[in-house]
């Protein structure tokens, strides 16, 4: 919601009049120096929108604020120009909105479009989120990370890597927005106060690093050659994508890290396929390049790749991961009730890449139980499994 500065305003005085943490108003203003605010000057205020009231008869912006649980101040900041007194039966007036429920709404097939709407009004809501892309996918979608929090230690979280995994995507999202509105309303989840991991903690998520291969197991064929044509062919000239893993190429982007990938690629078919075909050498395809690069710019402290097949979560890696990443995972089983499982036979994965190269945590979760895709009536459990181990990458 935008606000324009009064004589005597400061970013203090917004915070106790919305009741919104003083830090969260900063960060959603980074370009504003708070010290020196200009008259007329566009703030952002997060956790509220603005919606358009008509007056009727007996209305003042005091009853007006008793209705909706605002005050008279809130609904004049966002009136200026109104005299108060001098109220007109059918005149319309401004009036702020608090949001108090999620806006991301996970239970439902969730292609790249969904997500970036969903993005869009997140940002809206919460301007201290920030949104930037990363990269595109062969199709030239945009691969999103959305970072929130100004800490030391930095969090990064993703989901999709595989196609008929694309659940893990709304499951992330969803998370996302509960962590969001509880920063902003100082509300607890699960007996948390969120707002100290904004000042300790710098979250980072892609929520979707396929999303041709999504898209293309939600929305059918693409229109567009030659993915079209190509894409047929490598799936025998059959549309039922519901199994396709890779992306729109037929590589599978989670077996395209330089961690062992040779012994990984003997194993696996030699060419593009809808499931494990590794790509003819490491980080060939935009998406794994794309995550590959986020990684090594940003000093992330551990990451979590989510997917999906058996409520376990994959920790180890030739055993290069450090001890904290043992003690990391028992909390993350305590919390969830998933296995934790050290070494498994497969390489060139993205959580196997990281711990070589960083040697630090890194984390495979897989959520559900079943063939994938998983059916959205699991989502509800999931994303209520997934929250515990959200939480808990951020207070371990």
């Amino acid at each position: 919601m935008n606000i324009r500065v009064r004589r005597g305003d400061s970013f203090w005085f917004y915070s106790q009049l919305f009741s919104v943490p003083l830090s969260l108003i900063t960060a959603s203003n980074p370009n504003t120096n708070p010290e020196r605010l200009q008259i007329g000057q566009i703030v952002r205020i997060p956790g509220f929108y603005v919606s358009i009231y008509t007056i009727q008869p007996g209305d003042s912006f005091w009853t007006i604020g008793q209705r909706i649980g605002a005050s008279t101040d809130m609904i004049q900041l966002l009136n200026p120009s109104l005299n108060p007194l001098q109220l007109q039966i059918g005149q319309e007036v401004l009036i702020p909105v608090r949001v108090r429920s999620t806006i991301v709404q996970g239970g439902r097939e969730y292609n790249s479009a969904a997500m970036a709407n969903d993005i869009a009004m997140l940002k809206e809501i919460y301007p201290f989120m920030a949104v930037r892309t990363i990269g595109n996918s062969v199709m030239g979608k945009d691969i999103y990370e959305l970072s929130v929090g100004t800490g030391d230690k930095r969090v990064h979280l993703n989901g999709s890597f595989h196609a008929h995994e694309w659940i893990t995507t709304p499951v992330l999202m969803q998370t996302l927005n509960t962590y969001l509105l509880g920063l902003v309303n100082s509300e607890p989840v699960r007996g948390l106060a969120l707002l100290p991991f904004f000042s300790s903690v710098t979250l980072s998520i892609v929520p979707n690093v396929n999303p041709d291969g999504v898209d293309l197991l939600i929305n059918g064929l693409p229109d567009e050659e030659p993915y079209r044509s190509e894409v047929l062919a490598i799936n025998n000239n059959s549309t039922d994508f519901s199994g396709w893993k890779a992306n729109i190429r037929g590589v599978d982007l989670n077996n395209q890290y330089p961690a062992q990938w040779e012994e990984e690629a003997e194993t696996k078919p030699q060419s593009p396929s809808p499931r494990d075909f590794p790509g003819y050498a490491p980080l060939t395809e935009p998406e794994a390049i794309a995550m590959a690069d986020l990684v090594s710019e940003s000093d992330f402290d551990r990451v979590l790749a989510y997917h999906t097949q058996g409520k376990v979560i994959f920790w180890g890696y030739q055993g290069l991961e450090p001890e904290e990443s043992e003690t990391i995972v028992n909390e993350f089983a305590r919390v969830s009730g998933f296995e934790p499982i050290q070494y498994v036979e497969s390489y060139a994965g993205f959580k196997d890449w990281f711990i070589q190269e960083f040697r630090r945590p890194g984390f495979t979760v897989e959520l559900g139980l079943g063939e994938n895709p998983l059916p959205i009536e699991q989502f509800d459990e999931m994303y209520e499994d997934s929250l515990g181990i959200f939480l808990a990458s951020l207070y371990m």
